[in-house]
């Protein structure tokens, strides 16, 4: 009788003891998967602020370069394109695309600026200009924030013992930012 107590004392333990690992398990993963949803969410962020600066660089440009059409159509049209896409972990290449879509574009606009020193000397150009500067290190910082978050929660869910639970609670792996094919090439500006 005292034998079946011990097993059954013994069997409840090791239950208990499963039951408080699988639970610190899962709930380490969701902190570090939330860590991360919210460093892309960050990202997101910065990104739209560019987006909202856009319009007012854009106006400010018209009023000096109004026969540089292209160049701000393509800003323009490049910032639709990005603001049609949102920002998940599944679609990180088909937003970081777009974006560097505007980014190109963007890059030909400020390009504008050396060939018109009125616009260059503009306060307001200025201003936005910094802004932009400001925001595109902004950008920068959070999606090195977000690859490390990334790289964190992916870690969890991978080590073993950890990828057990993982799997059992659906946890997946998450696709870091990655640079833009062509981008260790410096890009050619002529007028």
């Amino acid at each position: 009788m005292k034998k079946n107590h011990l097993i059954l004392i013994g069997v409840a333990i090791v239950a208990i003891v499963c039951f408080l690992w699988i639970k610190g398990t899962y709930n380490g993963m969701v902190t570090e998967e939330e860590n991360a949803t919210t460093a892309l969410a960050n990202v997101q962020s910065a990104y739209q602020r560019r987006l909202d600066l856009i319009p007012n660089l854009v106006e400010v440009v018209k009023g000096y370069a109004s026969h540089e059409k292209e160049t701000l159509e393509s800003v323009v049209n490049a910032r639709a394109k990005a603001t049609s896409v949102t920002l998940t972990a599944d679609n990180i290449q088909e937003f970081q695309k777009a974006q560097g879509e505007l980014s190109s574009a963007l890059n030909k606009l400020m390009a504008i600026r050396e060939a018109y020193p009125d616009l260059k000397a503009n306060e307001n150009f200025r201003d936005l200009q910094v802004q932009l500067e400001g925001t595109e290190n902004r950008i920068n910082e959070e999606r090195n924030k977000a690859n490390q978050k990334i790289q964190d929660y992916n870690i969890t869910i991978r080590r073993f013992p950890n990828n057990i639970i993982a799997g059992m609670f659906g946890f997946e792996k998450m696709n870091k930012f990655e640079a833009e094919t062509g981008a260790e090439k410096a890009p050619k500006v002529s007028f």
